[in-house]
């Protein structure tokens, strides 16, 4: 019995999540097959089998994660078979693979996936098909922007079809045909990967699914009596603002249309890194004291930084906090990404002159900005969760 390690899928990635076996244990399979589709934290990866020979047990099942190097699944290999390259099959094709192969990078097997035309080369002739190629979270995009994947033109590396095909035909029907501009003279290293490109499809959603609302306001914080940890006490703040309105702490589904209020306040935190913004989760803030979050925080912001942290630690959040006045700005309008339905941004702290009982008087106080989902939350709700957080950062202590 031979067992396959988890190959490093590229920019020494520590794990993937396991999306979907394309294989059954007890199947025969052969070299360069596709064998599973796996998650990094930067792309959907299938993987091929190295060997020939039959498949004897799978160590790990779709949702769990595995850690580069560790076995993935083992094979009982026919006598004299040989692996598909000298180094003992260990990564993943990068170069396009042909259709018969059917390995494609970003590719994810279901049920309702697409056919079209495959179009032979140098002649009109049709009948040979094959699946649109393209990842799951633009097949999860086109379909709640009801665009077909087989009207999309697939610029993507290795005939993918992108985000930005998506939008384009989805604009294109928006605007009753009339295609948007672009820009000349890109070429493939101009195009958004990692954080960048994660980004821009969050941010794609967030514009084309969530109706944003954004109320203004600012927390004085001139009765504090030393010098605080101010995105900590942000952290409580809004804790206290989610027990005066827990309908801001929720997950919203529009095809219900249905909102799911939570328990646990599971705070998405928005970390700037050379690389471009990654937001990994906080669980559970609510239950923890100022000392264990503020551990927490350093070791999750250590981690983003090295690219360290874990797929599981970037997804399920319930609340997203942005602190972007660490670097400048006083208000914005930070934008909600769905499922969830409210982010809190704070700006830089401001000395401003207010009114006292007895004059004029200068204090320093937190600009907030609260954007929220009007398709699920009130005006009167974010009203209130924001008087909620103010009052309690007004506390000394």
């Amino acid at each position: 019995m031979t067992t396959f390690n988890l190959p490093d899928l590229g920019e020494g990635l520590p794990e993937a999540e396991i999306v979907a076996w394309h294989v059954k244990e007890g199947d025969s399979v052969t070299v360069d097959q596709p064998m599973v589709s796996v998650e990094t934290a930067k792309a959907v990866v299938d993987v091929p089998s190295p060997y020939t020979g039959r498949i004897v047990k799978f160590h790990a099942q779709p949702g769990d994660i595995v850690e580069t190097g560790k076995p993935l699944v083992d094979f009982e290999l026919e006598e004299g078979a040989q692996a598909a390259s000298s180094t003992s099959g260990t990564s993943p094709k990068s170069q396009a693979p042909s259709p018969a192969q059917g390995m494609v990078v970003g590719h994810m097997e279901s049920s309702d996936e697409e056919l079209v035309d495959h179009a032979i080369a140098g002649g009109t002739r049709r009948g040979r098909r094959e699946r649109v190629r393209a990842a799951p979270a633009v097949r999860m995009l086109a379909k709640r922007l009801g665009v077909q994947l087989a009207s999309c033109r697939a610029t993507g590396r290795h005939g993918l079809v992108s985000v930005d095909d998506v939008l384009a035909v989805a604009n294109l029907s928006a605007k009753g045909g009339a295609s948007s501009p672009t820009v000349p003279g890109l070429t493939d290293a101009d195009r958004l990967r990692g954080p960048r490109k994660a980004m821009s499809m969050s941010m794609s959603l967030s514009r084309d699914q969530v109706a944003m609302c954004t109320i203004f306001d600012d927390a004085d914080i001139e009765g504090w009596t030393e010098r605080r940890d101010f995105t900590v006490r942000l952290i409580r703040a809004i804790v206290a603002g989610t027990k005066v309105e827990p309908g801001l702490n929720a997950l919203f589904d529009p095809a219900g249309p249905s909102k799911k209020i939570m328990e646990k306040v599971d705070l998405a935190v928005a970390i700037d890194t050379p690389e471009g913004l990654i937001v990994p989760v906080l669980r559970d803030v609510g239950s923890r004291s100022a000392r264990e979050l503020r551990e927490a925080l350093n070791d999750l912001k250590e981690r983003t930084r090295s690219r360290t942290v874990t797929p599981d630690e970037m997804r399920d959040y319930t609340f997203t906090l942005s602190n972007f006045g660490t670097m400048a700005g006083r208000y914005a309008t930070p934008l909600v990404v769905p499922p969830a339905v409210a982010i809190l941004g704070a700006g830089k702290l401001q000395r401003d002159v207010v009114a006292g009982e007895s004059g004029p008087e200068i204090h320093t106080r937190i600009p907030l900005s609260l954007t929220f989902d009007h398709r699920c939350i009130t005006g009167g709700e974010a009203c209130r969760f924001l008087g909620a957080v103010i009052a309690d950062l007004a506390l000394p202590t």
